[in-house]
């Protein structure tokens, strides 16, 4: 928080937020809350569950006590507040898979921006020495916690956009590139008649398997490995993108579109959901949020977020048109596009 700072030490609080981040990623890889879901416990007793040095461990709780993701009591003992408790495992609102993701992998990207700016390529390439699908593909580890990451914001994105946009009137959904499922997963709930398919490459197609069937959607929802870049199933009725098309720069991006645009039929939908980059960036916490967001696809995968006008040229470019945005509550739109 910088809001009645003088503005120097306003501009320190911004320069100094990495303290912050890295004790959160801290917290979260010790397990830290939840050790503490049970109630609260001394530095000594976290120390010697978790294999650290408590009077060290104590001070970067202190820390974290100071901007409430941990409680300090009077007895010296730490405990769970409603933003601690968000970096617990396997809870509902769970954000402990997304704090490994941004504390590890993509910290270690961002200390390369520089990079990024002088030449205008990710620095996840540099630092990894591949792009970041290929990285994933190769460390299964960290694929299944990036997967989890996404859960965690897709689960909220899937109810915002099944309560938003209509989708009675289609009888199948492709969900192009959707990860492993969680939005269409929650469309198909919403919507009991509809079925759906879920494309991607061939190593997430079959983590999308396994979670299309723990939910119990084996018999309404099809998984399909494949090169979105070669050819997309045909057969659907929408042709939906989550968080797709900002990964690419406008030629992969347009490529995308066109292989949606010709496996969908003549009355065919294609559906991007994505955060719509403002003509004017302000501090509003809805600019830091989508100019945040677009540096993070410059450092890691060179993509880029897009205004309106943006998206209405892209889809141009592939033989598509615009025909209306449907805002959400989840901060991102349903841009809606269809064949010319």
């Amino acid at each position: 928080m910088t809001e009645g700072l003088p503005p120097p030490m306003a501009l320190f609080r911004m320069a100094s937020g990495f303290y912050v981040s890295r004790a959160i990623h801290i917290a979260a890889k010790l397990g830290i809350a939840d050790l503490l879901a049970e109630g609260p416990q001394s530095c000594g007793e976290l120390a010697k569950v978790t294999g650290t040095h408590a009077p060290s461990l104590r001070r970067v709780l202190r820390l974290l006590a100071s901007v409430a993701v941990f409680a300090e009591e009077a007895d010296g003992k730490f405990a769970l507040t409603p933003i601690g408790a968000c970096l617990r495992t396997g809870v509902p609102g769970s954000m402990h898979a997304v704090v490994l993701l941004f504390g590890g992998i993509t910290d270690k990207a961002w200390r390369e921006l520089l990079y990024s700016v002088e030449t205008g390529k990710p620095a996840f390439n540099r630092v990894f020495g591949m792009d970041s699908f290929s990285y994933m593909a190769q460390h299964p580890e960290e694929a299944a916690n990036f997967d989890k990451a996404m859960s965690s914001f897709t689960t909220q994105i899937a109810v915002a956009v099944a309560a938003a946009y209509d989708f009675s009137s289609f009888r199948t959904v492709v969900d192009v590139g959707g990860g492993n499922g969680s939005l269409l997963i929650g469309i198909l709930k919403a919507n009991r008649s509809l079925r759906g398919i879920v494309f991607e490459r061939p190593d997430v197609a079959e983590r999308a398997k396994e979670h299309v069937r723990d939910d119990g959607l084996a018999d309404r929802c099809e998984v399909i490995g494949g090169d979105f870049f070669r050819e997309v199933p045909g057969g659907g009725d929408a042709y939906l993108l989550k968080h797709v098309i900002h990964d690419w720069e406008d030629e992969q991006a347009t490529a995308i579109l066109k292989n949606c645009g010709r496996a969908m039929g003549p009355s065919g939908r294609l559906l991007i959901v994505e955060g719509i980059y403002p003509l004017r960036i302000d501090p509003s916490d809805e600019c830091r949020g989508a100019a945040s967001n677009d540096v993070n696809m410059l450092v890691c995968t060179g993509g880029r977020q897009r205004s309106e006008d943006e998206f209405r040229s892209l889809l141009h470019a592939a033989s598509l048109k615009l025909t209306k945005i449907v805002p959400t509550p989840a901060r991102v739109g349903v841009i809606e596009g269809v064949r010319t």
